[in-house]
């Protein structure tokens, strides 16, 4: 089945909708994500339902059928492969490959994914901490952590995931040692949202604005460890 890229690029974001709620999709959501109109992602939707990717309930929203979810996952799979080849292998800084694993990933073919993924010993999370789908195309089992907006003051806690899509949060969260594996004590945790956090690994504190610390997520060790 031949798709267009903003086909595969409707599908990869309605599946990455679904994965924070088990309501439907609603057409207003998807507009907002990829910064179209309602009426854009209502003709294309008709589009994905005719070629059976989709299951559209009027007025309620959509969800993927199964074969829309393979297209999804293996979209992702080649967004995320990229991301760590690029970084491992090309020198790019995490903050650059999310737009260009977004040019590339719908035009590599299944024998350049799969030594790409050898060369990079099969890796289970990009650079970022998001969950690569196996070869297989299961949907990969989303880490338990949560937003570190969700800890308290005293908490000791593992940074799991963080946002991709946003060069300068990264860039931020880079600078000041906030990567996926590393361990964080919560200092402070103000009204206004503002979180401030001791890396344990490199002793320094880091203050992290509501719009940035929305976008980590983290564990508690012993749940990571788990």
């Amino acid at each position: 089945m031949m798709l267009s890229d903003v086909m595969e690029d409707y599908l990869k974001v309605i599946y990455q909708l679904q994965q924070s709620t088990d309501d439907r999709i609603k057409t207003s959501a998807i507009a907002d994500e990829l910064d179209v109109t309602s009426p854009t992602v209502t003709s294309m939707i008709e589009k994905l339902e005719d070629r059976g990717l989709v299951d559209r309930k009027k007025y309620r929203g959509v969800t993927l059928t199964d074969e829309g979810e393979t297209v999804a996952l293996e979209v992702i799979r080649h967004h995320r492969l990229l991301e760590s080849y690029l970084t491992e292998h090309l020198d790019y800084d995490w903050s650059e490959v999310h737009e260009e694993a977004d040019r590339l990933e719908h035009h590599i073919s299944e024998d350049f994914e799969a030594r790409v993924a050898a060369a990079l010993g099969e890796p289970e999370v990009d650079p970022h901490g998001a969950p690569i789908p196996g070869a297989d195309l299961e949907p990969p089992q989303r880490p338990d952590g949560e937003s570190v907006t969700e800890f308290s003051e005293g908490d000791v806690v593992v940074v799991e995931e963080v946002a991709d899509r946003d060069p300068k949060i990264l860039s931020y969260l880079a600078e000041h040692g906030v990567e996926p594996g590393v361990e964080l004590e919560i200092l402070e945790v103000a009204p206004f949202g503002m979180v401030t956090a001791r890396s344990n690994e490199r002793g320094d504190a880091v203050s992290l604005p509501e719009s940035v610390a929305h976008h980590v997520r983290v564990a508690q060790p012993a749940e990571v460890e788990s």
